[in-house]
């Protein structure tokens, strides 16, 4: 068998598309395209997109041997598929045919641009050809190819929130410096993923532009499938709020982290009671254990207004650990940094961005974790994907664009 799931492939479409074989007029060769119709959430001026995630369904769902038992299991579905559960038009004859001479290989040639091509709006990223007795078959696949939106529209949204992190980096970081711009982007996204399959696929969309992953699924699929077992996401250990709440108070926390990882880096969440408190308090309490391992503490503050909760632990980590001055003027933490993870958006990420820069502090110093934001809050009409036919050559010889 050789569908997701046990599902055969030949149901693995929308309902309609099987009908389809029936309704196109008789023809030499079909030609389809997929694109995407407008820049992400309508943008005028930068029209750009992120093309990536083609190769996964091709992988894992078109190049894929059919089987008989695929056709048999899809006809005893196809029997009840119809309005009252009677039978559902499908093209079995065609599907048996390739299983047969095509050695059950889908009987379509798909080209494509590479994996992370950046291009514009209403560029064709693929194209789909079918010809002689396969060509009414040019679009069945449409919907598994069409699904190449997510991926690219969570590239796309990644991409462009690097380059509005990457101004920020470069007006406020120093230049030998600028290879740190690699993990200023963290994917929180894993725990709100519909599925495993989507953590995967979008959570390795957004590694095509940033290093820093939580999401170790797609960190694994990347090394071992995509880039010959050299690693791309990585991550540091770090506490939550059960753990800071399972200690018996946040210092003996934050202390038990100190020791088990405190000679590299490390992230403590601190608003599980009293945000300020911890700050103000308790991080001035642990400054002689943290010195002695020398590491880097990175400071999560993880509710509230976000400018208003990473100002503050700038200030505090430059009150209790000290600062020296880059030489663009902006000041840089001694041993400690700021991770944000909670509310942040794109709309939101200049204003936080700013702020820091106004405050006379390097962007060296916050890394800016997405959840949802990153890998939820897309669909299909972010950059509006479809796939159409757009050329047809008749069984007459006669040619036309469509």
């Amino acid at each position: 068998m050789s569908g997701f799931l046990g599902i055969p492939l030949a149901v693995l479409t929308d309902s309609y598309k099987a009908s389809h074989a029936f309704l196109y007029p008789e023809a030499n060769k079909c030609v389809a395209y997929g694109e995407f119709r407008r820049g992400y959430n309508g943008d005028t001026e930068d029209t750009r997109v992120l093309f990536y995630g083609i190769r996964y369904i091709i992988e894992h769902y078109i190049a894929i041997k059919w089987t008989l038992q695929d056709v048999e299991l899809a006809e005893d579905f196809y029997e009840t598929h119809n309005v009252n559960y009677t039978s559902f038009p499908f093209p079995k004859d065609l599907f048996l045919k390739f299983i047969e001479e095509n050695d059950g290989y889908f009987p379509i040639k798909i080209e494509a641009l590479p994996e992370g091509t950046s291009c514009h709006a209403h560029t064709p990223v693929y194209q789909i050809t079918a010809e002689k007795e396969y060509a009414p078959l040019a679009t069945f696949l449409e919907t598994l190819l069409t699904i190449t939106w997510y991926p690219s529209t969570v590239a796309t949204l990644s991409r462009r929130l690097r380059d509005i992190i990457e101004q920020a980096y470069f007006d406020t970081v120093d230049e030998e410096d600028y290879g740190s711009l690699e993990g200023r982007l963290y994917d929180f996204g894993f725990r709100g993923c519909t599925s495993l399959e989507q953590s995967i696929i979008g959570g390795s969309a957004h590694l095509v532009n940033f290093t820093k992953s939580a999401t170790m699924s797609a960190s694994y699929y990347v090394k071992y499938k995509l880039n010959n077992k050299k690693p791309v996401g990585s991550a540091i250990p770090a506490t939550d709020h059960s753990v800071m709440t399972a200690n018996k108070t946040e210092r003996d926390a934050i202390l038990r982290t100190i020791k088990l990882y405190g000679s590299g880096t490390y992230a403590c969440v601190l608003d599980s009671f009293d945000y300020a408190n911890a700050l103000n308090n308790i991080l001035p309490s642990i400054v002689t254990q943290k010195l002695e391992k020398g590491g880097v503490m990175v400071l999560r503050p993880d509710s509230g207004d976000p400018v208003e909760v990473i100002l503050m632990a700038l200030r505090a980590a430059d009150k209790v650990f000290g600062s020296y001055t880059n030489k663009k003027g902006y000041k840089i933490l001694r041993g400690c940094s700021v991770v944000q993870g909670d509310a942040v958006t794109f709309e939101s990420m200049k204003i936080i961005l700013n702020a820091v820069k106004e405050a006379g502090y390097s962007l060296q110093n916050l890394t800016i974790g997405m959840g949802s934001g990153l890998l939820q809050k897309v669909n299909r009409d972010t950059m509006s994907f479809a796939t159409k036919l757009c050329h047809i050559t008749y069984a007459d010889g006669t040619q036309r664009l469509v």
